[in-house]
């Protein structure tokens, strides 16, 4: 049986950063990834956004470590030569109707904190993106794009570089205590060709996304009571099949369950649209079905018109589709992010991880920190 200090298990940006992170501790790491390459599912698939910390409640951990992922993001592209664009963002208000709501934003941005924030006019906001529909603007010169596979092929590589190794096509299947009595897990993990192998390990570390609480689901011993019920919202993006008219990305304000249809781009200036919030009626993620209905195409024309009036007909692709990795239902307020440890669930040396949905790439780097301090 091998045996190592540290086993985490999903190869999204946040596994690749958490188990970088307990590497380069001096941690001997396994990283288990059921796909054939990592990054392949949220990862893969989202707005490349590099946020501030607008948006989440003051106090959350959510805003904690969005707060020092985003230094620590810019910092680590800048230093590592990942690409990026510190090109900002505006948060728009397009007509009188939406400036209380502009309001709430910018007071709980104060609130949180947020660096380099600045409230701007209509004549201001359409100086810097003329064919906008505005009233008033807060623009957010933190908010960038970054590329998001060439940062996880670099976590990746310090990963490895720190004597980690990944395991592609396997799965954890069975979750036991260490029978020895000493502190530890005994691990089945489920291979391609259907074999098992196992591992023992001190520390485990769920850190599978959307299927985190299933994960969770195949620890022996484990209170279900803990596990929170996952809730799937898609998100759709719309590519746009011209020349983008925008230097900045664009936010309207926010809709039930996301951040609402807004621009964003890739590294080459190419623009694309969304993410908007469909919820699917699914128990789990295998039922998720990532095809684009072309006719939601529809709403989002009226979305992006309500501050680009100018937007063409019939411009406006099918590009791909996200899921996010919910614990709240319809409804609800978003879920706080979760880093569970042995302060909460008893179990010595695991943590779960639940609710890690957007900004989660922007945290990676910080929820990472926050893991190897919360380990016991």
């Amino acid at each position: 049986m091998e045996r190592v200090d540290c086993v985490v298990v999903g190869a999204g940006v946040v596994g690749l950063a958490i188990a970088r992170q307990m590497a380069r501790s001096g941690k001997e790491t396994i990283l288990l990834e059921r796909e054939s390459s990592f990054g392949t599912i949220t990862s893969a698939r989202n707005s490349e956004v590099m946020h501030a910390g607008i948006y989440y409640p003051t106090g959350s951990l959510k805003t904690e470590v969005c707060l020092k992922g985003n230094a620590l993001l810019h910092a680590y592209a800048k230093s590592h030569g990942v690409p990026y664009n510190p090109c900002g963002k505006l948060i728009v208000a397009s007509d009188q109707t939406q400036l209380e709501d502009l309001e709430k934003i910018w007071d709980k941005a104060c609130a949180n904190l947020v660096p380099q924030l600045s409230r701007i006019t209509k004549k201001q906001a359409n100086a810097l993106e003329p064919v906008l529909r505005v009233e008033e603007a807060i623009l957010s010169a933190s908010t960038g794009v970054i590329d998001s596979h060439s940062y996880m092929l670099s976590l990746l590589g310090e990963f490895e570089d720190a004597g980690g190794m990944i395991a592609y096509q396997s799965s954890l299947h069975k979750t036991s205590p260490n029978q020895e009595g000493m502190n530890g897990f005994i691990l089945d993990v489920l291979t391609a060709d259907g074999s098992i192998f196992q591992l023992e390990t001190k520390y485990l570390i769920n850190s599978a996304g959307m299927s985190a609480p299933k994960v969770a689901q195949q620890i022996l011993g484990f209170d279900e009571a803990l596990i929170p019920k996952p809730y799937f919202a898609k998100g759709n993006y719309f590519s746009l099949a011209m020349k983008s008219p925008f230097a900045r990305l664009i936010y309207p304000i926010p809709e039930p369950g996301g951040l609402g249809v807004h621009v964003t781009m890739d590294l080459g200036g190419q623009a694309k649209f969304g993410p908007d919030v469909e919820w699917l009626d699914i128990e789990e993620e295998s039922q998720v079905d990532y095809a684009v209905d072309p006719l939601r195409g529809n709403k989002f024309y009226a979305a992006i018109r309500s501050y680009w009036p100018d937007l063409p007909d019939g411009v406006l692709s099918p590009a791909y589709s996200g899921i996010r990795a919910k614990t709240s239902k319809p409804g609800e307020p978003a879920a706080d992010f979760r880093i569970d440890n042995a302060q909460y669930h008893g179990h010595t040396g695991l943590i779960n991880l639940f609710a890690i949905e957007s900004p989660g790439l922007t945290s990676s780097l910080a929820i990472a920190q926050e893991v190897e301090a919360r380990l016991i």
